[in-house]
């Protein structure tokens, strides 16, 4: 059976079997998976640009909000109602067991691209920085990356040709619009492999690097637009 390319819907798909193939998953008293559980998904899920050492270097025990692609995919199950907790375990719903046929799983990539980005908060990935924006004009930004998108593109220019301006992008000395427009658009995007990302270290710093983004053709394939932009007669000076 092949999976979707986009690694959302690759790694839901991987949840959603080991939910089913183990007649749930053992979940603590707080509601998240044991650390048994997170040890076996950490082998499983594979993320773009996700270097598990890393993130784990600081962590003695791993927690599932320890592993953010596991936190993620687990948040967009559930809100997608393809799993539920029931009692002390995660199990599929009916219609995550049907989803994991394949007549159904063309519509999964879709499903949770809508959850995501218009009725999840992905405020925290951004530590809450400048509220929900951009997020809250995501149709913009996305119309906007699918003509700006085509070639590599740094984070700051996309961030610059993409969204609505935000006051912060003038009025204060550090511009931190494109590390929110990083964390809420741009890295989403490239969760759900509408984007690919490359990185150049700055040859004046040590540690800093130049992040770049252009679209995959999963982008055009999944997202159409019927935008009209009005016309204004005479001057617009």
């Amino acid at each position: 059976m092949k999976l979707p390319i986009s690694p959302v819907a690759r790694n839901t798909l991987i949840l959603l079997r080991q939910v089913l193939e183990r007649n749930g998953l053992s979940l603590t008293a707080t509601g998240r998976l044991s650390r048994s559980v997170v040890g076996d998904m950490c082998r499983l899920i594979e993320w773009p640009d996700y270097d598990q050492a890393d993130a784990f270097q600081f962590n003695k025990v791993i927690n599932e909000q320890d592993f953010l692609p596991l936190y993620i995919v687990r948040q967009l199950a559930q809100a997608a109602t393809l799993m539920r907790s029931q009692r002390n375990k995660l199990v599929a719903t009916a219609l995550g067991k049907s989803i994991v046929r394949d007549a159904r799983q063309g519509n999964l990539l879709a499903i949770l691209f809508h959850l995501a980005f218009w009725h999840m908060d992905l405020g925290s990935f951004g530590r809450g920085l400048l509220g929900s924006w951009p997020q809250k004009d995501a149709g913009i930004a996305l119309w906007s990356l699918s003509v700006c998108a085509n070639d590599w593109q740094t984070g700051e220019k996309l961030t610059r040709l993409c969204t609505i301006p935000e006051p912060a992008m003038f009025s204060e000395r550090l511009d931190r619009t494109p590390y929110a427009m990083e964390a809420r658009i741009l890295r989403p995007l490239l969760w759900f492999g509408l984007l690919e990302y490359r990185s150049e270290k700055l040859p004046d710093s040590r540690f800093a690097t130049r992040h770049y983004y252009r679209k995959t053709p999963l982008f055009d394939r999944l997202l159409s637009f019927d935008v009209q932009v009005s016309s204004t007669q005479g001057s617009r000076h």
